[in-house]
């Protein structure tokens, strides 16, 4: 089979690989679509995320999605020809946390495409069958590739304790931004601003139901947002850009006694933040790591509540163009907002 590898940062060849085996509780999976993430991006361009750091050639992609084409002993919860979903992480189940069901926390979690594991940018993966979830008809490949950031975006929502009728700040509009809205949408939170400096994020958003999309590099995005509330803020803050100055822009935005919800992963450390003004206010501080126990729920809500998660998808790119479409995803940033690889369809 064909794997896309990054030798370095900034540099995919093609490699010939022997097509995996599907081992005991595995199951084999021919994959027909896979999402390039954020973090992907950060590794391809900086070699690292946070203290995730790239120090060996690494296969990149883990929202992926695609078809049973083998199962191993013992397998029973999925068969042949089954459409899935891929969960990419899988942990030891043995720990504190995973016993607790707080798996993400796990300490010897395997993660798709975290160093030092390779991820889904192949044609076939072997893959533990409990992390793979059957799609129902309605829903594709493509869709079930977006369930990954889809999660990052219920889990965020989940953290902030939303509830009907509340309002909220998205600061970053990339995918997991525009995810976290479409979770805040299903679960009541209608009131929704959003900023970002990219316009076709932006217009994204509008497209997909914000209230208000605002152009954090043409306009003090605080302050219009402020202005917009009325001067009080809103219930809940959402920071998915991952960057020092919408991190630090959490803590005036949150109005008295909300949420403020840290998901974006930035890449070096922030030493500045506004600690004083979170606590006259009372407000709450959560953050989030990945996921847990959502893929059911999601391919639920995507299925039932016709959540538009294939429209937030700009660009596809085939297999064959996975170095170009990552190039590009580095240096067309204001181009696209969500590329994925297909691999043979669309």
């Amino acid at each position: 089979m064909r794997a896309a590898v990054m030798q370095e940062v900034r540099k995919i060849t093609m490699e010939e690989r022997p097509v995996p085996q599907a081992g005991p509780g595995e199951v084999l999976i021919r994959v027909d679509h896979c999402g390039i993430c954020g973090s992907d991006i950060h590794y391809y361009g900086q070699g690292r995320v946070g203290d995730f750091v790239v120090e060996k050639p690494i296969i990149l992609g883990h929202e992926c999605a695609g078809v049973v084409v083998e199962t191993g002993e013992n397998v029973t919860r999925v068969k042949k020809g089954d459409v899935v979903a891929v969960e990419p992480g899988c942990t030891c189940g043995k720990c504190e946390f995973c016993k607790s069901g707080k798996y993400n926390l796990c300490p010897d979690v395997r993660f798709l495409a975290t160093p030092p594991y390779d991820g889904a940018f192949v044609e076939y993966l072997a893959y533990p069958a409990d992390m793979v979830f059957p799609l129902p008809a309605s829903m594709d490949t493509v869709e079930g590739a977006m369930l990954e950031p889809f999660c990052v975006g219920l889990h965020a929502a989940m953290q902030s304790e939303c509830r009907p009728g509340q309002s909220a700040a998205i600061l970053g509009a990339g995918c997991i931004g525009l995810c976290t809205m479409l979770a805040l949408f299903v679960m009541g939170v209608r009131e929704v601003y959003v900023a970002d400096r990219i316009e076709k994020r932006l217009q994204m958003a509008r497209e997909l139901g914000a209230a208000s999309a605002v152009d954090a590099g043409g306009t003090d995005a605080v302050q219009e947002i402020l202005e917009k509330t009325g001067g009080r803020g809103v219930d809940l803050v959402f920071e998915t850009a991952g960057t020092e100055q919408t991190l630090q822009q959490t803590a005036s935005l949150v109005a008295r006694g909300g949420t403020v919800v840290l998901v974006g992963m930035a890449s070096n450390p922030v030493f500045r933040y506004d600690f004083g003004k979170i606590m006259n206010k009372e407000a709450k501080l959560h953050t989030v790591f990945r996921y847990r126990n959502l893929y059911p729920l999601a391919i639920k809500t995507v299925s039932e509540q016709n959540v538009p998660l294939k429209k937030i998808v700009t660009d596809f790119y085939s297999f064959e163009k996975a170095a170009e479409a990552m190039e590009d995803s580095v240096r067309r940033k204001a181009d696209i907002v969500k590329a994925v690889i297909a691999f043979g369809k669309k």
